[in-house]
């Protein structure tokens, strides 16, 4: 039967006392405390379909939950909120949460004795859940009760989430007598996708690792292998640079190109290629092939040469990724015209959290509030160019309008760093892939290109202090495998060279008169260029910039400004060192300025950075329960409509109030 609501919690806990294999004491968590993880039960086939994908196949009944059938199962609250717990919570957690929950509703049967999943998976599980949970103002389900229904290692537990492991671990080896710093120049599916970097990563562990930020909607690690001196960390002046493919997923060069660029860089690194070697001792480079594997599946399935224009661009909710972020660029044009309000690290309007948002796109914005990039570039395919921001049209009745950014200028080179050495971008023939581009030296405003909204560039300006460009890699969207090697050997140059122009500018750091680093200080260029930068949690900082003479100000909330002039020359390929140190209000001079002294008007962000969008404390973040919170008098929260219509039990232990 089903479990009561909480009232009559203790009820259960009493009955739950006499169960098979609880004879003994309970634990101070609350779990039953037995020698083994292991109960005597008759094994039947799994048929439960939410549970089909599990890593084993026979089950016992009763369950766990004292569910005596398949039937029972089927109809109680618990199953159908499993059922139902990816689009409840858009993605997040899934398929995670579903198997883990399958454990109890379903249990392991083995040899006739029921196997308990691992107390640990559940624990983990549930510190990475937990927020999506309180986002829809949902309670964790007392079913996943990690001391309850979980267990130890000691005990003989095992990993309900190893289906989503299967067949990743193992060690692909390269063919007979071919050295370990070959390069297979074909196209990966996931598994092998993920082997590669898991491979390249282990190689090169003193400079490299890989890391998660998330899961696709069908339950994909987004995999990205990070390369630094130091991997895992951010270390202080060290800049930080994200690349993105296959953000569509029928647009796989990129998704290959960056597999390849990751076992390049890290077999020049072992060879001593002293421009490897110097890029990533002062480069911290993160390489995410694949923000969309489901995409990639439906893509590859029909294979290259075959791929329709659309097949596999979406994601698996059907959502275009590069169109689901949230729409800063026509809140900028709004406060654009006013001299006095920020129009940089816009916050994310709340009623953006109310559409339909792919856990793809919340892993980025996750990724980017975590980590202080400086530089990004989003590798894409059909045609053969290099766009910048902004890609919404400033007028949104013109579908083609160039619409600039204020740091026009330095997008400029930071696109032309890339195209300016593409030999086919640079090819002078107007017949080739992307000939339309020539006399624009195949790089172009993106507005001024086609204008849509919901763009991952815009996003990152508008934001965050991160620089995004994206590239054009050729007009095939899935090229066939013996077109690869090609376009490697014509991006791979390009994409060093982009990389190494997070260099460019200056750099420093932001301190107190004690040397205390100011986090979310103001890095303020004065003039044309009204987009300022903030300081990292260090109190380090980068600031893009196009050779010339430049008034620089740095500010914080309680501190007195501080004024410089800084001249950065045109072959400079060196981030210039500009450090701040900042005095309380009313303890020091209010400026110190270095080189010709300017005043009046234009020192914009007034002092604190108050204002209707002034930085919030977490960027990005998605408020808890901002998408769709309970009404005032206590009604119930927006789900529970749901629940009372499909099953007869009410599931009260749902509700946090």
């Amino acid at each position: 039967m089903p479990p009561p609501p909480p009232l009559l919690l203790l009820a259960v806990l009493a009955a739950a006392a006499a169960r098979p294999g609880c004879e003994s004491a309970w634990d101070a968590t609350g779990g039953c405390h037995r020698p083994s993880a292991a109960d005597s039960a008759t094994c039947v086939d799994l048929q439960l379909r939410t549970c089909s994908d599990a890593a084993y196949n026979r089950t016992a009944f009763p369950t766990l939950l004292e569910h005596r059938s398949r039937e029972a199962v089927e109809s109680s609250s618990e199953y159908i909120l499993l059922s139902v717990l990816h689009h409840l919570l858009e993605g997040q957690c899934n398929p995670d949460l579903r198997l883990l929950g399958c454990a109890v509703l379903a249990p392991r049967c083995e040899g006739g004795r029921v196997r308990r999943p691992c107390r640990r998976v559940c624990e983990a599980l549930r510190e990475a859940c937990l927020p999506a949970f309180d986002a829809i103002d949902m309670a964790w389900p007392y079913f996943l009760d990690c001391g309850h229904y979980f267990t130890s290692e000691e005990d003989g537990c095992y990993d309900p989430l190893e289906a989503l492991r299967g067949g990743l671990d193992a060690e692909e080896v390269p063919p007979s007598g071919l050295p370990p710093t070959f390069i297979r120049f074909s196209h990966h599916s996931y598994a092998q996708m993920v082997r590669v970097l898991r491979r390249t990563a282990a190689r090169c562990a003193h400079i490299a690792k890989t890391y998660s930020i998330g899961r696709s909607f069908e339950g994909k690690e987004l995999l990205v292998i990070e390369f630094s001196g130091r991997p895992g960390q951010h270390e202080l002046m060290e800049p930080e640079v994200k690349l993105i493919g296959n953000i569509h997923g029928n647009e796989v060069a990129g998704r290959e190109m960056l597999i390849y660029l990751a076992q390049y860089l890290c077999s020049e690194y072992l060879l001593g290629n002293p421009r490897i070697q110097r890029l990533l001792n002062t480069t911290r480079l993160h390489l995410l092939p694949s923000m969309n594997p489901d995409g990639y599946e439906v893509a590859a399935a029909e294979g290259a040469g075959y791929n329709g224009w659309t097949s596999g661009r979406q994601n698996a909710q059907n959502l275009d990724l590069n169109r689901n972020f949230p729409d800063l660029t026509s809140e900028y044009y709004r406060l654009a015209s006013s001299r006095n309000a920020r129009s940089d690290h816009i916050a994310i309007p709340q009623h953006y959290w109310w559409g339909k948002v792919a856990p793809e796109t919340k892993a980025i914005m996750k990724w980017m509030r975590t980590t202080p990039f400086v530089l990004s570039a989003s590798l894409h395919g059909g045609d053969l160019v290099v766009s910048y921001p902004f890609d919404f049209s400033k007028h949104p009745q013109e579908e083609k309008m160039f619409s600039p950014t204020p740091d026009e200028k330095m997008f400029k080179l930071l696109a032309r760093a890339y195209a300016d050495v593409h030999p086919m971008m640079m090819d002078r023939s107007e017949n080739r892939c992307g000939g339309n581009f020539l006399k624009r030296g195949s790089i172009i405003n993106g507005a001024d290109w086609y204008s849509f909204t919901g763009g991952m560039s815009d996003f990152n300006y508008l934001h965050s202090n991160c620089f995004e460009i994206t590239v054009e890699l050729g007009c095939v969207k899935f090229p066939p495998e013996e077109a690869l090697y090609t376009i490697w050997q014509h991006n791979k140059e390009p994409l060093l060279n982009f990389v190494e122009m997070v260099h460019r500018g200056i750099k420093g750091v932001v301190m107190d008169k004690f040397g205390k680093p100011i986090k979310n200080a103001r890095i303020v260029v004065k003039g044309i260029i009204r987009h300022d930068i903030t300081t990292a949690p260090d109190g380090d900082y980068w600031r893009l910039l196009p050779p010339g003479s430049h008034i620089v100000i740095a500010q914080a909330p309680g501190y007195s400004k501080v004024i410089k002039k800084v001249t950065i020359p045109a072959r400079l390929k060196k981030a210039g060192r500009v450090d701040f140190i900042l005095q309380p209000l009313g303890t020091g001079p209010k400026t110190s300025l270095l080189g010709p002294r300017r005043s009046g008007p234009g020192l914009r962000g007034p002092a604190g950075g108050a204002g209707p969008h002034r930085e919030p404390e977490d960027p990005g973040q998605e408020p808890l329960g901002a998408r769709r919170q309970p009404t005032a008098g206590g009604s119930k929260p927006w789900w529970w409509s749901y629940f009372t219509s499909l099953s007869q039990h009410k599931p009260r232990w749902l509700l946090k109030y």
